[in-house]
């Protein structure tokens, strides 16, 4: 598995107030390691070992915005209240003690909460048109006073991102949680400015974005993720063409976003017919702007899907050739690793120092040990 041309892989990044040591990523992955929504000393300790391992920007499991629906999961972190962003500050000052740099990522579930899950276990889920997926209803249709509310807190939450430290931030614009639920016709049936059109169904995040950007200054980086599947269908398409996606991704560009994380479940595949390139092959085409890849990196098969509570296969450390031949034609900019980092932290520093074949597969037992 030797990885011989990986030195870009290990070159510096700069853009705008962010500058990383490396190429690498460490994906967002949801944890539930986090008692009463507030990130422990634990979980500092778990960031701090990637940040050790030479990751080189961290972005953190999805953490829930104030808006009252915005979360689905019981134990996964907030970004609001007071003990919950001093958790955030200790777990940024243990990352930045080891030499990393860390952004937070701002969620709201969307239509994927139901009711029973805290903080207020009586709230409902919150969509654009009270759908989980075409043709299932799962809670409340917004008003335009939810949506306003819901913006609020995105940008709320990324100022306090800010104050407490982190690097970056970014919106979970992906798999079919809130964002994505209006970018989506199948779950936006909408009427009014924010449903119809591609151009409409992207106002709410357009809205986020600027909402962000004005709260956090012009210096302060934006990161947003996106992909094509839901964890509803994954064959989902929010673009069927490099026309539709170039329109989708102009709109995003502007209002401010400055790195677009471009999420797939296997980065080598193309994303439109007639061209090799992948899902960030084609946004950094469009877009000009830096982009991360994802998708099964350095793992011979793709997970079952987010929110899956099926972990009881086997992918094997596989190498990364055909990766680092995209990074080093330009492809993208930056490479998210998920489960592979998952179960061993030092991963970065085992693909650089050519020690491949110590890399431990993940399966249901590595993940029983992890932390």
């Amino acid at each position: 598995m030797s990885n011989s041309n990986s030195e870009k892989l290990f070159e510096s990044f700069s853009t705008g107030g962010l500058t990383l040591k490396n190429r690498t990523v460490m994906a967002p992955m949801t944890r539930t390691f986090s008692p009463d929504y507030i990130p422990t000393k634990d979980v500092a300790k778990y960031y701090r070992r990637r940040a050790e391992g030479n990751v080189g920007l961290i972005i953190t499991e999805g953490t829930f915005i104030s808006h009252k629906g915005a979360n689905g999961y019981e134990r996964v972190p907030a970004i609001y209240g007071e003990e919950a962003l001093a958790g955030w500050k200790h777990v940024v000052d243990e990352v930045h003690a080891a030499g990393g740099k860390i952004a937070p990522q701002l969620w709201h579930v969307g239509s994927v909460r139901k009711e029973g899950v805290g903080p207020d276990k009586s709230v409902p889920g919150y969509s654009p048109s009270g759908l989980f997926k075409p043709g299932a209803k799962n809670g409340v249709a917004m008003t335009q006073a939810d949506i306003d509310e819901v913006v609020a807190s995105f940008a709320q939450a990324a100022l306090d991102s800010k104050n407490v430290g982190f690097d970056a931030i970014e919106v979970h614009g992906a798999h079919g949680y809130l964002v994505d639920q209006f970018f989506w016709e199948g779950t936006n049936q909408r009427t009014d400015s924010y449903g119809g059109s591609l151009e409409n169904r992207a106002r709410f995040a357009v809205e986020i974005v600027t909402a962000i950007r004005d709260a956090v200054g012009e210096d302060f980086p934006i990161i947003f993720r996106f992909s094509q599947w839901k964890q509803q269908d994954y064959n989902a398409k929010l673009c069927q063409t490099p026309e539709e996606l170039a329109t989708f991704l102009t709109l995003l560009s502007n209002a401010g976003v400055d790195i677009f994380h471009a999420s797939t479940r296997r980065f080598w595949l193309p994303e439109f017919e007639g061209s090799e390139l992948n899902l960030a092959g084609w946004t950094k085409k469009l877009t000009n702007k830096p982009v991360i890849t994802v998708g099964s990196v350095g793992l011979d098969s793709d997970f079952t899907g987010e929110g899956s509570k099926d972990l009881s296969g086997t992918s094997n450390p596989t190498g990364i050739e055909g990766l680092l031949e995209r990074l080093n034609n330009d492809e993208f900019d930056l490479v998210a690793i998920g489960r592979a980092l998952l179960v061993d932290p030092q991963w970065v520093n085992k693909i650089r120092d050519k020690k491949e074949d110590e890399i431990a597969p993940f399966n249901k037992d590595a993940l029983m040990k992890l932390s």
